[in-house]
């Protein structure tokens, strides 16, 4: 088993990347931490419980806690697998807890769209919560508007995907997440790609890649 880390600004398009490499190789594994967040929250597991403590309260899940879930899940995987971590690590911290982990990483492939162009992405964004696969209202339709292709469940917008919500977070994505484009370059692990060159070239991209 081995890790390749995702990095990109949120709506860079990592998770579509991701989800659409997975469903076409069985050896290739879609981690995101955001889901597996959402999932112990739903579930009620100790981890969510705790997790949704702070999501209540307005705090951060703090990293220790982040990075237990993505352990358990590197513990569990095994065999000739590749690790698509999405949405971890987020910051130098969790950088450096991942590297404690012991997991052996692969690459880390930046996915690289202008603000602008980011802006505009997620305000299109849909999502399926059951499945999690995830649309664009005119990047990537589904073939029934507002119904997922995969399982006939209704599409749905997230909640941080209101215009102001995603200035805020480019505004974290280059205070927090940023520096590990530095970081992974000196371990010579950084890969970059453009991600603005459609779903099925940006997959194709990041293949080759990572």
């Amino acid at each position: 088993m081995n890790i390749v880390i995702l990095l990109g600004a949120p709506g860079s398009g990592k998770g579509t990347i991701a989800s659409r490499l997975a469903a076409e190789n069985d050896n290739l594994k879609h981690v995101s931490s955001g889901d597996l967040l959402r999932g112990a929250v739903a579930k009620g597991t100790a981890a969510g419980v705790e997790a949704k403590g702070y999501m209540e309260s307005g705090n951060l899940v703090p990293d220790a806690l982040i990075a237990q879930m993505i352990k358990d899940v590197v513990a569990e995987t095994t065999g000739d697998v590749t690790m698509l971590l999405d949405g971890f690590p987020r910051n130098l911290a969790q950088a450096k807890i991942l590297e404690e982990m012991g997991a052996p990483i692969r690459s880390a492939v930046l996915v690289d769209v202008p603000d602008a162009i980011i802006q505009d992405r997620i305000a299109g964004r849909r999502t399926c919560p059951s499945c999690k696969a995830g649309y664009h209202v005119t990047g990537l339709p589904p073939k029934v508007p507002g119904v997922c292709d995969r399982c006939g469940t209704a599409l749905t917008i997230r909640k941080d995907d209101n215009p102001e919500t995603v200035k805020d977070r480019l505004v974290v994505y280059h205070r927090e997440t940023e520096p590990l484009i530095a970081f992974y370059t000196e371990k010579g692990l950084l890969r970059r790609i453009d991600g603005n060159q459609g779903p099925e070239k940006n997959a194709a991209a990041f293949k080759a890649a990572m």
